[in-house]
């Protein structure tokens, strides 16, 4: 359980390295993210940080939300997410967190949504060969073939891959490199490719 901060996925560009080399890289907003709660073991059972990002309006929050900003005098914010850590000491609401509490080299997690892909066959989304095109195979093709015995068990089995929605997923990728860091703009570029499409939101975690 480590800190981590809410982004925003930018895009994908290419730097070059000490060696010359082009490196693949996603540009990502990384903050900056307001404390707006925090969670102890006394009060909450756990112990966590409360993060808010993205500028929201006012009338466009719940009650509840638009109160709890009041009280707090913060500027509203879109998005909420809890970050769970051992020990919130060090971290008081009203506090800022910004792309510096990453450094370059430094290996972190990211999590987003996959991009939605709608409905899709069983090849697109599961990878199957299809049917033969021979043998007077006609319409079957890309069919998934068999989904179970007719008389026992008498059932389609749960998992059984079949057709349906594909993406919009949680997705975690793991050790990913910050190559660089961008503290004025709150940029990151952030090796290879995260999950999602372009201004989708990302969770980025420090590693433990």
């Amino acid at each position: 359980m480590s800190i981590g901060i809410l982004g925003k996925k930018l895009g994908m560009t290419q730097i070059f390295d000490a060696e010359g080399l082009a490196v693949a890289v996603t540009v990502v907003l990384a903050g900056p993210c307001s404390v707006v709660a925090l969670r102890t073991p006394e009060k909450n059972g756990y112990s966590a940080v409360l993060l808010g990002f993205g500028a929201a309006k006012a009338h466009k929050l719940s009650k509840a939300q638009r109160v709890m900003f009041e009280k707090l005098k913060l500027e509203p914010k879109k998005t909420l997410r809890e970050f769970r850590l051992d020990d919130v000491k060090g971290y008081e609401v009203g506090q800022e967190l910004k792309a510096d509490i990453f450094e370059a080299g430094e290996k972190i997690n990211v999590k987003g949504i996959s991009k939605g892909k709608g409905f899709a066959g069983v090849i697109k989304r599961h990878h199957f060969g299809g049917q033969q095109f021979s043998h007077g195979t006609s319409v079957e093709h890309r069919h998934g073939g068999s989904s179970g015995a007719i008389s026992y068990p008498g059932r389609v089995f749960p998992g059984k891959r079949m057709p349906g929605h594909m993406g919009s997923d949680k997705v975690t990728v793991k050790n990913l490199t910050v190559m660089a860091v961008d503290v004025e703009n709150n940029l990151l570029l952030v090796k290879g490719a995260v999950p999602g499409a372009k201004n989708s939101l990302l969770a980025l975690y420090k590693k433990a």
